[in-house]
């Protein structure tokens, strides 16, 4: 199964359109036209068809965690004390 194999499934199975995959590209500030998307959802046969290389497939997949899941919380630093403030406590 090749790449463009990978990326014609995916495509079909989320029900993207290319507007979409364009714009999950640049989450991962990957730049891509429709037009070069199209040429690798062609078939192999065509005159215009690109393969469709490991760095676009995983700029893909990598954008399509950030779309799916949303971007990544930030990390907790160094500036956040260990002892976090406790919410007082009512005694009844």
């Amino acid at each position: 199964m090749t790449n463009n194999d990978i990326f014609k499934k995916l495509r079909v199975a989320l029900k993207l359109r290319d507007e979409e995959i364009v714009k999950i590209m640049e989450l991962v500030d990957f730049r891509i036209s429709k037009s070069e998307l199209g040429a690798f959802f062609r078939k192999e046969d065509h005159p215009k068809y690109m393969e469709c290389g490991d760095q676009i497939l995983r700029n893909f997949l990598n954008g399509l965690v950030i779309h799916m899941r949303g971007p990544m919380p930030p990390k907790k630093g160094s500036q956040q004390s260990n002892n976090p403030s406790k919410k007082p406590t009512k005694n009844s």
